[in-house]
């Protein structure tokens, strides 16, 4: 048996074919039994009819004596005329067979040794039985005792009998095998047709679950057809259970969706809030380090501590800010964006910000263009720079390659750091998240570097995903080409 095949009768039946089968293998019970029972029915009665042919064989008066020619009325008892080829007779006295003789056109002949051995130690049974006489096949059997102790047997050939229940067994079994066939094709269809409703449900469950739930606007107009919501049938049930259910999820999402947008426009509003105090908090660092007094160490200290953590959460501030305008779903400014050029430069900035990594580039010839923003597009690939930077150790080596195939365009920045934990690979793309098992926490990033990345691309209707092993890191952006 081929894996092919195995796997084929390993894999789960669907309701339609595991009624249709069960429908065909409970007709085939009953063609079989009906079958079964005609034929012993049958046989029976043949055999009633064989078996009275024999008692009247056995109580058949002798004719005058003038109707047989001389010799032959003292035979006619062993060897009656008038009767079907293939009759045997036979006479058995004192355990030895006397007379074996077989009627064959017209005519008694004997016996050969074989099938005469037959009848050595015959009984005479109450009823008729059916014995098997050498080649010659079965025969009904009858055996009478004479006033001597003689045997005297008469069998009728069964040969008939058989090849008629053969014959109504050939016939049987081939109106049976139509009939199957004709039912599993009716059972097909009728099933085809009492499922069609559950399909419908089926459908709708699947429009369901092909539904971007996880982000956007959530919408739930999907619903089973009032038709397939009759409660009073088994599918009806099944259709207004998952009405209910959609009910129930469209009103969560619903909510969900209430409280995000809440939560956006809170971080949007704070964000925006929070960049006029922070500017001046960082002025007036900046304004005191350029002052010409002459000012104690620590103040200095300190104030070059204000300075840089307000730049640090300026940079945190312009990045929600930039999140909550691509979660609001504002249209993205579409231009001709030179994305060679811009790969080249942020990939020397990084060198001048990383000397301490080994920083490689891969440009084709001809220079690449897309549409779409240049600073958001600028801020992914320097957000995949300052990952790879900031999360691999010291002489580790960046490759960043950009490329175009099948109409799109792929840039790629691979390093061969130590590499992200397999539990946190799913995870990288979300906000906050942090791979600290494997990779460096020093840099004290904000963990929104690389959602910032997926919700650009996004935006520019591409796809970003990561490979990572030991050794190997791969982040892949496609975009599509103008």
């Amino acid at each position: 048996m081929s894996s092919s095949l195995r796997a084929e009768l390993r894999r789960p039946w669907s309701l339609r074919r595991r009624l249709i089968a069960q429908v065909l293998a409970l007709l085939s019970l009953v063609c079989l039994a009906i079958g079964v029972v005609t034929e012993f029915a049958l046989r029976d009665f043949l055999l009633e009819r064989v078996d009275s042919q024999l008692t009247a064989l056995d109580n058949r008066p002798p004719p005058p004596d003038e109707a047989l020619p001389p010799g032959r009325r003292v035979r006619f008892e062993l060897m009656p005329l008038g009767q079907p080829d293939g009759t045997v007779v036979g006479l058995v006295y004192r355990g030895q067979v006397r007379e074996a003789k077989i009627l064959v056109n017209g005519e008694y002949t004997d016996l050969g040794q074989n099938e005469a051995e037959t009848f050595v130690g015959l009984t005479t049974p109450r009823r008729p039985v059916t014995v098997t006489i050498g080649d010659l096949g079965e025969y009904r059997l009858q055996a009478t005792s004479g006033p001597e102790g003689e045997i005297v047997f008469r069998a009728l050939s069964l040969t008939e009998v058989n090849d008629t229940l053969w014959r109504l067994g050939w016939i049987f079994g081939g109106v049976a095998l139509c009939g199957l066939v004709l039912a599993g094709g009716i059972a097909a269809l009728t099933v085809r047709r009492t499922l069609r409703p559950l399909d419908r449900v089926a459908t709708t469950a699947a429009q369901v679950s092909e539904l971007p739930l996880d982000r956007g606007e959530p919408a739930l107009p999907m619903r089973v057809s009032e038709v397939d919501t009759d409660i009073r049938t088994e599918v009806g049930k099944v259709g207004a259970a998952l009405n209910r259910m959609l009910d129930h999820v469209s009103a969560a999402l619903a909510a969900r969706q209430r409280s995000e947008s809440r939560v956006r426009r809170f971080v949007a509003d704070a964000s925006h809030e929070l960049r006029t105090p922070l500017a001046s908090i960082r002025g007036y660092a900046e304004l005191t380090r350029r002052s010409t007094a002459e000012l104690p160490p620590d103040f200095v200290y300190a104030m070059g501590r204000v300075e840089s953590e307000s730049t640090r959460m300026t940079d945190l501030v312009e990045e929600l800010l930039l999140l909550a305008r691509l979660d609001e779903g504002r249209p993205v400014v579409h231009a001709p964006v030179e994305l060679s050029g811009l790969v080249a430069d942020a990939v020397a900035d990084a060198h001048v910000a990383g000397p301490d990594h080994r920083w490689l580039l891969d440009l084709p010839p001809e220079p690449i263009s897309v549409v779409g923003e240049a600073g958001q597009l600028q801020q992914v690939v320097l957000n995949l720079l300052g990952n790879a930077r900031a999360h691999t150790p010291p002489g580790t080596t960046v490759r960043t390659a950009l490329s175009t195939a099948d109409g799109q365009v792929r840039l790629v920045v691979a390093d061969d750091g130590p590499g992200i934990p397999p539990e946190v690979l799913p995870e990288v793309f979300e906000r906050f998240a942090r791979g600290d098992t494997s990779r460096s926490r020093a840099a004290g990033g904000t963990g929104l570097g690389l959602a910032i990345v997926a919700a650009v691309v996004a935006a520019h209707h591409g796809k970003v995903w990561v490979r990572s092993k030991p050794g190997r890191t791969e982040f892949s952006v496609v975009l599509p080409s103008p």
